[in-house]
């Protein structure tokens, strides 16, 4: 059985916390879903506005929290007040009775390279088998995005194949996707 929580805990690693999304996130989340390669690589609409924060801060998160199908959480980088906002992280398309969640992210473009992503995978990896009781967990990444693939694999997952055809973007393109994945056992041998 899943425990869910009934509030978004706080999780650290070194230099990374994942933490609870709110009022102060909604403009560094409009202004990192302003690059391209975040729409490019994930559901985040290529026309992000203020708006769209502004939902998914204030109605989207809380009502995820409270239905169980999704767990959210904003990334930050550094220690205490020189912490930065570095993007989402979070477990969506959970199939709680099957004990499994997607997990899924978008890291800000002046944090990518810093291993703040991978770190931020392994911290709620962590979470998810040890705290929430997660037997699996998943990650689908568009075969072209070699960053996410790199990451993922940094983080101790392992590709379990390509699923053809498997996802549309915003610009009706039908892509494939490549489908990772973690088990407890293995991340019990890491």
């Amino acid at each position: 059985m899943i425990w869910w929580p009934t509030q978004v805990p706080t999780l650290h690693s070194g230099l990374i916390t994942l933490r609870e999304l709110g009022e102060g996130d909604i403009q560094n989340i409009f202004s990192g879903c302003q690059d391209p390669v975040i729409p490019r690589f994930t559901r985040v609409p290529a026309n992000y506005t203020l708006g769209h924060a502004e939902f998914f801060i204030r109605e989207k998160t809380p009502r995820s929290i409270k239905e169980k199908t999704e767990l959210a959480f904003a990334i930050d980088f550094g220690n205490g007040a020189d912490k930065e906002f570095a993007g989402v992280i979070s477990f969506h398309s959970m199939d709680l009775p099957d004990l499994t969640a997607e997990i899924g992210y978008w890291i800000s473009a002046d944090m990518r390279g810093k291993g703040v992503g991978t770190t931020a995978v392994r911290v709620l990896t962590d979470f998810g088998f040890n705290s929430m009781g997660f037997e699996r967990i998943e990650a689908l990444v568009d075969i072209e995005n070699l960053a996410s693939k790199k990451l993922l694999s940094s983080a101790g997952y392992t590709l379990e194949g390509i699923l053809r055809k498997k996802s549309r973007r915003f610009d009706e393109v039908q892509i494939d996707m490549a489908s990772f994945a973690i088990i407890r056992d293995e991340w019990e041998g890491l």
